[in-house]
This record gives structure tokens, C-alpha cells and sequence, in this order.
């Protein structure tokens, strides 16, 4: 039996795959296998699960075991035996997917030629009982392509043609794939061409010129800026090749728009050479001599640019997104600005506008905002039809790193397998095979709406930056680094030896770049001047707006009524949850007027006026369809019904035959490349109201880049506005330290130069106007919502419809009980549920001589509005600040180390207090009886004997 076994050992196995080879070969064409095999799988129609195997499209699996099991009990034994050259057939075709899968080990890749070829045996022919007798012995090829399209070779010839597609300077990896077509695709692209490029002597002058393009400027910033850092391309000048073909060849396939997103190094490089920024413009920033029209502004390798160039397809109009030191961070907010792009061209297959996406070796494997952005690359609400991602592959990553210590993979792009996007390896040095694998990438995009890589392998001429000295910790690689004559020299010398260039040619067009760039100018320029954008966004009206609270969001009654009918309105045939159908039955009474309206009917009020107006709405997060706490349910489901079956419903998708866009989407569960997604899409798209919503406030811990890097300094450091809108769900309810505070302080902290707004609404009417006036207002700023959690369904916390219909949005809400102005002693002024517990228990213990101020708008500080109502008590001696977050935490120490409530408290004998809990490490207590003694303390402590003024 086991001798049995071992004789058809090849059937099953490791070795499956190269039956299904074998299999495809023979649906694609029965007369390309040997007859033996022929034979066989003639007879498989009647194998379970085979079917009527007409097509390529026929079950493999069952054909596959069918192989092992017949093995095993002999059954194949006749076909086995057939001839020993059916035998040697199969290793064929085995040894040819080796190189499929494996070549890229073999491939010529590093410029430096640092490394031994690996001992990867399944790519010798001898692994395979392979001779020298049987070098010349002819095989069938099965689906790999031959240059003169002969279904046969000898074996030497297979095997010389699968190493020089797969182990030139273009290594390939794609056999991970499940999708045969995309697979098929990608071996038709490089198997009938070896990957060996057959250019134009025209097109390879112009590679040359753009090598020539990026060496010079980088040795022209050097000499003339000396010790300015710059983060320099040297080593990686291919990468303005590969962008000139990406570009090129994304125009001649219909892209209109292309979104880049890069960290520094290679910056200014790309400004020019890829973007067209004038060189003068450049050398002004390195002189220090720019407008200062920032109140912060940035560095120049920081910076942003957009221009439309001429391809051979037509204009394509180029942005380049600004970008902090945060390398990578800049990725999901490129997406999601080409995300808007496609929604407001109605390019819902991404044909037109793509994202391009350059990263470090090092980053690109290190930081996990690109797991989550590539989480969500093809999901609804995220996906743009696939972004490609080119990767400057210096083969360092920092100065110090050593690849055992960067990263845990064989190679820095393996991150990108977890979605089967493609990778295709090249050599920096062979600017050829990085056009032509760049224009198979760009094609292969289009083709099938997916991610693809360029792993562009390169050297760095330079350290870190242009001070650094990375021969202190790589003296090896940095001797050959230095013995490098550099890829343009290297390719020159190439093409004068081929006779496309003269001898003299090269040099001259180093010369004329020099000489453009004296005079402060680009020697090759695509730049079209002047060039109308159809789907161009105009952000003139809310540039340049001075800051305003003041916004009319009323909208009349019998409106407010009719979108509340159309709110609560589901298809006859649809079957709520019980606790759902009663929520909706509530809040059809909430509209006609016979309940007061709850938070969640505020907030989806607010959603329809403004679709009704004419201005979308797109709300993501991880629970925001239904929201986290039950309150939203801005998508019902059908009980009978799977969601992904016609199972949803969207009323707020049903207000209006001319309305806007309502968009809500769970998001994957990631905060930070999700919310850097929803800030790129916010600064595309002034018009639309942008929503992200944390599952708990203090889920945006994990999103804290974004804040710091985007959202609070974006306009400052580059004038990028955005009216993004963040929920963050806030309040002591004994939930422990995770899910308690939303960390009000960090936002506070970012506060300065009216750069945003933070609020704290806490009735149903605030958040209706309070997101009304985001969009009404002539004023792009993010906003951060500190959201309740129990709040949402209290007793008191409701409002009428005349509150939305005739009111507005209150920075400051004064006390709301009767209570005599002369004998008030105390204001206590606080933010959020708190007040409703304040409230309480003032009415429980009957206090008549304190005041109770609620701050709705914590930033800007409506320093007028809080003034009128402490002044409304002129006996009042006592102010009280009161917070349930710890003393060092909340609100306190901003307002503390701003003198805002100090300068509303100056009159004589008046004096300041603080009443919070005591400072802790922690946001909250875990223990639930803890929780409630401190809450006991500050709800009492408000109102009791107070401690030293603060």
C-alpha cells in the first residue's frame, strides 16, 4: 500500500495545486495536456460536485480530492503509469509554478548587491528528478505563455524564460491570489515579454531625462543650500520614472484625478519633477522668503501642492496631500479624500479619480493605520476601486534599523497580502522594468478595482536626512553606497552603449536642467496653465470667515411635522424588533406633539432638514447605524430579512424626491485610519455634513494622531479647512475607566486661534441646532461633540418641537426654575448630564439659594453669554466651577489656566471654587460602589460647605 502511495505521491498533497494547473490547462484547451491525463479528466463528469464542467468556471475542490483519494486506493494507478513522460509533465508544470511562486527569491533586485542568492531548492530542475538528459527534451507549457505562442518547449527553454520573468529585475508576487482570472491576467502581462520591456528609443530618453530631472535637483538643492534638510531622493530617483508612467498611463485609461500621499523623503523632488511647482517657489521656502499667511505654516517637505498635467489621455488634475512626520498617517486620509472626489463625479467604479500612495520600507510594515486602512480597502462606505501603493524601498528604513529588527516578514510589503493585492518587486537601477511594472500595476487597477503594489528597490545615498551620518551604524552597506555611481549614471551609460544616446547627450541634459533651475525654472514642464476642472470644489465662500455663534437654524413647524412623518414611515411588509416598532411609534407621537422629543429624534431631525436643504450627510463609526447606546436607529431591520438581503431600511433616505445624499456606515472596527479617512473626506467636500462617531469617547485614544496631526492644526499649519464633526460619547455612569470619559481635557488642550469648536449639549433641541448650524454657517471648523450615553433617554432631558421649530443654538443655558435673583449666594456653572443630577437633587433638598449655569460650547468660550447670566445674581458671592472628571482632568485646568471663569467673578467679595473629584491617574474607578460615593461627594460637595477658593 505504501509503495502504491508513494508511487502517485505527486497526485495530492503539496502538490494539488499542480493538478489544478494540470485541470485549468485542460478546460482551457484538452488537446494542450497528455493524452493519458486527457483521458482521465474526460471521464470526470461524474464525479460529485464536478457538474457540467463546460467552462473554467467548474468546481475544483471535489476534482482535487477525487486526485488523492484515487491515489490512495489505486484507482489512478493505470493513469500513473501510462508513460514515465506524463510523469515528467507534471513536474513541468510543477517546476514552472515554483518560479511563479518562488522566482521573486532569485530575482535581481538590490542595487547594492549586498546579499547571496538564496538556496531555494524548488527551483532547481534536479528537485524534480530533473537531468542534463532531459534539458532538451520537449514539454507542453500548460498556461505559460511563450513568446512565439507554442503550446511546447524543450525543458532548457522553459526553464531559461520562467527565470528570466521571474528573477530578473522584476520579481513577482501574485500566486497568493484566489482569483485564477486576476492570476492569469498578471501571467499574460509578463510571461510573453520574459518582463523584459521593449521601449522606444524615444520613451527611454525621456526616462532618462527624468532620472537626470531628479539627480540634479537633489545635487542642486545640495550645493546651493548647504546643511538645509530635505530629506533626499538620491538612491530612489526611479521614483519620479515610476510616477511619470503611473500618471501617463492612468490618463490614457480614463483617470481624471489623482489623489498622492507620501511622507517626506522625496517631497520637494516630487513637487517638482512629478507636480510641476516652479523651482523659484521652492528656493523662496528654503530662503525663508514665503508669504506668512499661516498663523503656524509648516516645513517645506510638509507641504502640499495640486496642478493639472498633460497626458497622453488628457488632463489629469495631480494633488499632493499635505502631510505631518507621521509618515504613514497621511494614507486613509488620501483615501477618503478620493473617496468624496468619486462620490461627487458619481464615479461609483473608481475609474476616474485613484489614489497613489507612496511609502517607506520601514513604515509601510511598521505602523498599523496601514492594516487598518487595507481592512477596509474594499468595504462599503471605504472602498475607492483600489489604491496603488508604491514603495520606496531604501532597504534601511532609518538610519539605525537593521532589517532583522524592523520588521518580522521575508518582505516589507507582505502587509499587502492579507488583501491579495499583487506586489510586483523591481530593481531601482532598471528604470525600464520599473516603467513597465508600474504601467502593468496602473493597468491591472483599472482592470479589476483592486490594490496594487510597486516594490521599488532602492538604495539612500544620504543618512536620515541631509545632517546625518549613517556610517556609524551601517559602514558596509554605506561603502557600496558610496561606490554606487548612481542610477542615472548607471542607465546613461546603458543607453550610450546601446546607441540611443550619443556620448556626449547625457551630460548636456544635466547642463540644461542646471541652467532652468538657475533661472528658477523646470526644463520639462506639464503643467497646463489656466485649466477649468469641471468637478472642481469652490471653498471661496468659507475662506477667510471670522468666527460666529450667531447661525438662524430654525426651519417652520409644518416642515418639522412632515419630515417626522417621513422619519417614522416603514414599507407595510417590514417587521421591526419590538423594542425598535416602539421607538418609532414614540417618535411618530414626538412629531404630531404629544411626547417631547428625545435626544435620538432631535438628532435624526436635524439629519433630515438638512438633506431636505440640499446638503448630504455621511455618518460613520462602529455602532452608528443603530448607535451604541440604542438611540439612533438610523437603519432598521427587517426581522424576516438578512441585512445583506434587502433586510435594511433607511428612512432618512426617504425625505425628499430632490434631497441630498444620507450615507451612514458601520465602519470596520478601527478609529484612527477611519477617522483619517472621514477628515480627508471632510476637506474635499465643504457641502456635506462629515460624522464620525467613537463606539465610547475614549475610543478616539486610539485616533489621537489625527487629532493632534489633522484635525486641530490642519488650518494653521497649512490653511486646510474642514467642517468634520466627531461624537464622542462622555459621562460617569460607573462604567469603569474605559468607557467613562471621553478625555475632554485633551481637546481643551488643543484649543487656540479659534481653530475648532467643543461642545457639550444637553437637551435634544441643542444637538438639532447645534448641527444644523455646521453646515448653515458660511464657516468651515471641526466640531467635537461630547455626546451623552444615559442622558439619552433621561425624563428630563427632552425638548418640544416649538424649541426647534423657534429656537436656536445656546453657547449658555441660564437656570431654568423660578428663583429670586436677590437670594441667590452661589452660581454653580457645569457641563453635560451633570446638570441633570445637580437639578435633582436642588429640588429634592428645596434649595432656593443656588443657581445652576449649564456651559453648552465649551470652545470658543462664549465669554459674553456666561457674563450676562452670573450677572443676573449681584448677591451671588460664591462661583463654582463642578465636574465629575478628576480635578486634573475635564475641563478644570483649562479654564483654570485661562482666567475664563475668573474674569467673570471679579466684583468684590466674590470668589472662585472647584468641586470635583480628587485628581487621579485613572479616568474613573472600576468599582461600581466607589463610583457612586464620589459622585455622592461632588453632587453634595456643590451644594454644601465649600473648600478654599481656588
Amino acid at each position: 500500500m505504501m509503495k502504491q502511495m508513494l508511487s502517485n505521491s505527486y497526485l495530492f498533497g503539496t502538490n494539488a495545486p499542480f493538478i489544478e494547473e494540470l485541470y485549468e490547462t485542460y478546460l482551457a484547451n484538452p488537446a494542450a495536456v497528455d493524452p493519458a491525463w486527457r483521458d482521465y479528466f474526460d471521464k470526470l463528469s461524474t464525479l460529485p460536485g464536478a457538474g457540467n464542467y463546460t467552462g473554467p468556471d467548474v468546481a475544483h475542490a471535489p476534482i482535487v480530492a477525487s486526485f488523492a483519494q484515487r491515489a490512495k486506493d489505486g484507482t489512478l494507478q493505470s493513469s500513473a503509469r501510462a508513460s514515465e513522460s506524463s510523469d515528467k509533465q507534471v513536474k513541468v508544470l510543477q517546476l514552472i509554478n515554483a518560479y511563479r511562486f518562488l522566482g521573486n527569491r532569485w530575482a535581481q533586485l538590490d542595487p547594492l548587491k549586498r546579499a547571496e542568492r538564496p538556496q531555494v531548492a524548488e527551483l532547481e530542475p534536479s528537485f524534480y528528478g530533473f537531468t542534463e538528459a532531459d534539458l532538451g527534451q520537449t514539454f507542453k507549457t500548460g498556461s505559460f505563455a511563450t513568446a512565439t505562442g507554442s503550446e511546447q518547449a524543450t525543458l532548457r527553454e522553459i526553464l531559461e524564460a520562467a527565470r528570466q520573468t521571474y528573477c530578473g529585475t522584476v520579481g513577482a508576487e501574485y500566486m497568493y491570489m484566489s482569483d485564477v482570472t486576476q492570476k492569469r491576467w498578471i501571467q499574460a502581462k509578463l510571461e510573453p515579454l520574459r518582463s523584459t520591456p521593449r521601449y522606444s528609443a524615444e520613451e527611454r530618453k525621456r526616462f532618462l531625462e527624468r532620472l537626470t530631472a531628479a539627480e540634479t535637483l537633489e545635487r542642486y538643492l545640495h550645493t546651493r543650500y548647504v546643511g538645509q534638510k530635505r530629506f533626499s531622493l538620491e538612491g530612489g530617483e526611479s521614483t519620479i520614472v515610476a510616477m511619470d508612467q503611473l500618471i501617463r498611463t492612468a490618463g490614457t485609461h480614463g483617470v481624471q484625478e489623482i489623489v498622492i500621499g507620501m511622507a517626506h523623503r522625496g517631497r520637494l523632488n516630487m513637487l517638482v519633477n512629478t507636480l510641476g511647482k516652479a523651482p523659484a517657489m521652492l528656493f523662496s521656502e528654503f530662503e525663508g522668503k514665503h508669504a506668512a499667511d499661516l498663523t503656524a505654516g509648516d516645513v517645506k517637505y510638509h507641504m502640499g501642492f495640486s496642478s493639472d498635467v498633460a497626458t497622453p489621455g488628457g488632463p489629469v488634475h495631480l494633488t499632493l496631500a499635505f502631510n505631518p512626520s507621521h509618515l504613514e498617517i497621511v494614507n486613509p486620509v488620501v483615501t477618503g479624500s478620493v473617496y468624496s472626489r468619486q462620490r461627487r463625479r458619481k464615479d461609483e467604479a473608481g475609474n476616474q479619480v485613484l489614489a497613489v500612495l507612496l511609502h517607506g520600507d520601514a513604515a509601510v510594515a511598521g505602523q498599523g493605520v496601514n492594516q487598518e486602512m487595507l481592512n477596509f480597502s474594499s468595504t462599503r462606505g471605504y472602498g475607492t476601486g483600489g489604491s496603488v501603493h508604491v514603495v520606496v524601498n531604501n532597504q534601511i528604513g532609518f538610519t539605525t534599523s537593521d532589517p532583522r529588527d524592523y520588521r518580522s516578514s521575508l518582505y516589507c510589503t507582505d502587509i499587502f497580502k492579507m488583501i491579495e493585492a499583487p506586489i510586483f518587486h523591481v530593481n531601482g537601477d532598471d528604470p525600464e522594468a520599473v516603467a513597465l511594472v508600474t504601467q502593468i500595476a496602473m493597468e491591472f487597477r483599472q482592470e479589476f478595482k483592486k490594490d496594487v503594489v510597486i516594490d521599488l528597490v532602492c538604495f539612500r545615498k544620504l543618512g536620515h536626512n541631509e545632517q546625518d551620518e549613517p556610517m556609524v551604524t551601517q559602514p558596509l552597506m554605506y561603502k557600496k553606497v558610496q561606490a554606487h555611481p548612481g542610477t542615472r549614471r548607471v542607465y546613461a551609460d546603458r543607453l550610450v552603449a546601446q546607441g540611443v544616446c550619443g556620448a556626449e547627450e547625457p551630460e548636456q541634459i544635466i547642463k540644461d536642467y542646471r541652467a532652468a533651475l538657475d533661472r528658477g525654472e523646470l526644463l520639462y514642464n506639464p503643467v497646463l496653465a489656466n485649466h477649468v476642472r469641471e468637478f472642481a470644489t469652490d471653498w471661496t465662500p468659507f475662506v477667510g470667515q471670522k468666527y460666529t455663534d450667531e447661525c438662524n437654524t430654525q426651519v417652520p413647524m409644518a416642515d418639522l411635522k412632515r419630515l417626522a412623518t417621513a422619519l417614522t414611515t416603514v414599507p407595510a411588509d417590514f417587521t421591526l424588533h419590538s423594542r425598535v416598532q416602539k421607538i418609532i411609534d414614540d417618535r411618530r407621537q414626538m412629531g404630531e406633539g404629544k411626547l417631547p422629543l428625545d435626544w435620538g429624534m432631535g438628532e435624526n431631525l436635524a439629519y433630515a432638514t438638512l438633506v431636505r436643504q440640499g446638503y448630504g450627510v455621511r455618518i460613520s463609526g462602529e455602532d452608528c447605524g443603530r448607535g451604541t447606546f440604542f438611540h439612533r436607529h438610523a437603519v432598521l431591520h427587517d426581522q424576516n430579512r438578512e441585512r445583506w438581503d434587502a433586510g435594511n431600511y433607511v428612512p432618512l433616505q426617504h425625505i425628499d424626491a430632490k434631497q441630498a445624499p444620507f450615507v451612514v456606515i458601520d465602519s470596520v472596527l478601527s478609529e484612527e485610519a477611519v477617522l483619517a479617512f472621514e477628515y480627508g473626506y471632510s476637506t474635499t467636500e465643504p457641502n456635506e455634513l462629515v460624522v464620525w462617531e467613537a463606539q465610547f469617547g475614549d475610543f478616539a485614544n486610539g485616533a489621537q494622531v489625527v487629532f493632534d496631526q489633522f484635525i486641530a492644526s490642519g488650518e494653521a499649519k497649512w490653511g486646510r479647512l474642514s467642517g468634520l464633526t466627531m461624537m464622542l460619547p462622555h459621562g460617569y455612569e460607573g462604567q469603569g475607566p474605559e468607557h467613562s470619559s471621553a478625555r475632554i481635557e485633551r481637546y481643551m488642550q488643543l484649543c487656540a486661534e479659534q481653530n475648532w469648536q467643543v461642545a457639550i449639549p444637553s437637551t435634544p433641541a441643542q444637538i438639532y441646532h447645534l448641527l444644523r448650524r455646521q453646515m448653515l454657517r458660511k464657516l468651515r471648523k471641526p466640531l467635537v461633540i461630547i455626546t451623552p450615553k444615559s442622558l439619552l433617554r433621561h425624563k428630563d432631558a427632552v425638548s418640544s418641537l416649538e424649541e426647534l421649530a423657534l429656537g436656536q443654538f445656546q453657547t449658555v443655558i441660564g437656570e431654568t426654575d423660578e428663583m429670586d435673583p436677590k437670594k441667590v449666594t452661589r452660581v454653580l456653572v457645569c457641563a453635560g448630564k451633570l446638570y441633570y443630577e445637580l437639578l435633582a437633587h436642588r429640588r429634592e433638598q428645596n434649595i432656593r439659594n443656588t443657581v445652576i449655569l449649564r456651559l453648552e460650547q465649551l470652545y470658543p468660550f462664549p465669554t459674553e453669554a456666561l457674563a450676562a447670566e452670573i450677572a443676573k445674581y449681584p448677591k451671588a458671592k460664591e462661583v463654582v466651577w463642578v465636574q465629575e472628571e478628576p480635578r486634573n482632568q475635564g475641563m478644570w485646568y483649562w479654564f483654570a489656566s485661562r482666567n475664563h471663569l475668573v474674569r467673570h467673578v471679579e466684583r468684590p467679595g466674590q470668589e472662585l471654587f472647584l468641586v470635583a473629584r480628587p485628581a487621579s491617574a485613572s479616568p474613573a474607578v472600576g468599582y461600581y460602589a466607589k463610583h457612586n460615593a464620589q459622585q455622592k461627594a461632588v453632587i453634595e460637595g456643590a451644594f454644601g460647605a465649600l473648600k478654599s477658593p481656588v
